[in-house]
């Protein structure tokens, strides 16, 4: 991912915490470089970027101000090239989720010896909008309260490094958590078990035991590994024996 692009992402994710909405001035130029950690010229690359999209406008002399609110940015940057990926090496998908179990290993960790109260109840609500929309059926934006729900975990730990890295790949966490929803949310016993998994995170990070969070977190990642190759075997096997009955 170019680091225009993570900006973007991280742009967007500043947004809709902040609760923007359309008309409103995006922070001056210094401060936004600041909330973000980034360069200029890499605030100023995503700005255009998102400006020429029309989804930013600027006015001279007068700031940036937001013309769309994100949920209707354009994925192309980052999903298509992901699906495409993926389409090309299936086995992409448990490299990233080898790579989310190193990284949210630490930062449940570190949210469990720093975690504030509100920090605490910010991944509560997370995890609450997770079962709020499983029970409207709506797979998008329970997948994407899914990855909200690490993201915060992500910023209990009050690490800005690893916060600033879970912001950056967002979209790759978010689409790789609907990946998996597919397959493991497809039956009510695996739904009950991966609550339960996340009920533990919090438990932990509550608790403030950090060794007992990050095997929570990491179990959790390694329960829908084992339980996505487990369907695809399963897959494998019905597609083999469907063409050997057609033979």
């Amino acid at each position: 991912m170019k680091v225009s692009d993570r900006v973007l992402q991280s742009l967007r994710h500043l947004i809709e915490t902040q609760q923007m909405k359309v008309g409103d001035r995006l922070p001056a130029e210094r401060k936004l470089c600041e909330q973000l950690g980034v360069s200029r010229s890499s605030l100023r690359e995503a700005i255009q970027q998102l400006t020429s999209q029309g989804m930013l406008v600027s006015k001279v002399g007068a700031g940036t101000y937001l013309q769309q609110l994100p949920s209707s940015w354009s994925q192309h940057q980052i999903v298509q090239p992901l699906s495409e990926l993926i389409d090309e090496d299936p086995a992409y998908r448990f490299d990233v989720q080898e790579a989310r179990i190193i990284l949210e290993g630490g930062t449940a960790w570190h949210a469990a010896l720093r975690a504030t109260p509100e920090d605490i109840q910010h991944i509560r609500d997370c995890y609450d909008q997770i079962t709020h929309f499983q029970s409207l059926g709506d797979d998008e934006q329970a997948a994407r309260a899914d990855a909200n729900f690490h993201l915060a975990i992500a910023e209990a730990s009050h690490n800005l490094v690893l916060i600033q890295v879970m912001r950056g790949v967002f979209d790759l966490l978010q689409f790789n958590v609907a990946l998996g929803r597919r397959k493991v949310y497809s039956e009510a016993h695996r739904f009950d078990q991966l609550h339960e998994q996340h009920l533990q995170v919090i438990d932990a990070i509550e608790r403030r035991d950090p060794e007992a969070a990050r095997k929570a977190v990491c179990g959790h990642i390694e329960f829908v590994v084992q339980q996505v190759r487990s369907i695809d075997e399963e897959e494998a096997r019905r597609q083999r024996s469907s063409r050997l009955n057609r033979i």
